[in-house]
C-alpha cells in the first residue's frame, strides 16, 4: 500500500477524505499552479472556480514556474500579473476532486462543509521519446506527469474570542516590547 505524503495533515481521518493520482499525463509546472489556486477553497467554490477558467472566464495565476508565461489582465484580482488557462491540468484535478468527494460521502460528511484542506503535487518520472532534426541529429521529447494526491477536510467550528479582561491584556501584552510592558506595569500600579 502506497502512503500519502501529507499523511501528517490528515490528523482525524474521520473528518478528512482523500483521493489520489499517479503518473497523471498533464504537466507537473502547471498541475503545481493550479493546486496552489486551488488549496483553503470550499469545494463548491472550487468547482465553478475551475469550471471558469475551462471557459477562459477565470485565470490560474503562474507565480513560481512563471518563466516564459505570458501575461493577462484577469490575474489582477490575485495581486499578479502572469496566468494561464492550463485546461488539460483543470480536467485532471476535477475528476480527482469528484473522487475525493464521493469518498467523503461515503464517510457521510458534509459536502457542503467540505474544503480542500491540501493539494500536494510530485513530479513522476519522464516519459521518454525522441525527436529527429535537420542534419541527423535526435533530440529528447520527453513528458513531465505528476503524482497528486487531494485532502478534503471539514471546515471546523468558529470559536467565539473571549470577552475576559485577563486574556485581553495577556494577547495585547504579548505583541509589546519590554519598555511597553514596563509602562503600562507601572502605570496599572498607580492607578
Amino acid at each position: 500500500m502506497v502512503r500519502y505524503a501529507a499523511a501528517a495533515l490528515a490528523t482525524n481521518p474521520e473528518k478528512t477524505a482523500r483521493a489520489r493520482g499517479e503518473y497523471l499525463r498533464t504537466h507537473f509546472k502547471n498541475m503545481r499552479e493550479v493546486a496552489a489556486a486551488l488549496t483553503g477553497l470550499k469545494l463548491t467554490k472550487a468547482y465553478t472556480y475551475l469550471s471558469d477558467v475551462s471557459d477562459h472566464k477565470q485565470i490560474i495565476p503562474f507565480r513560481r514556474f512563471a518563466g516564459g508565461v505570458g501575461r493577462a489582465s484577469q490575474a489582477k484580482q490575485f495581486k499578479a500579473t502572469q496566468g494561464r488557462w492550463p485546461e488539460k491540468s483543470v480536467k485532471f484535478i476535477t475528476r480527482l476532486l469528484k473522487n475525493a468527494e464521493s469518498n467523503a460521502d461515503s464517510k457521510s460528511l458534509e459536502l457542503e462543509d467540505l474544503y480542500i484542506k491540501n493539494i500536494g503535487v510530485q513530479q513522476a518520472p519522464k516519459t521518454r521519446r525522441r525527436t529527429y532534426r535537420a542534419h541527423g541529429r535526435i533530440n529528447p521529447y520527453q513528458g513531465h506527469p505528476c503524482h497528486v494526491e487531494i485532502i478534503l477536510g471539514v471546515s471546523g467550528e468558529e470559536v467565539e474570542r473571549s470577552k475576559d479582561k485577563d486574556a485581553v491584556g495577556v494577547s495585547s501584552l504579548s505583541s509589546l516590547n519590554r519598555r511597553q510592558v514596563a509602562r503600562r506595569r507601572i502605570e496599572a500600579a498607580r492607578a
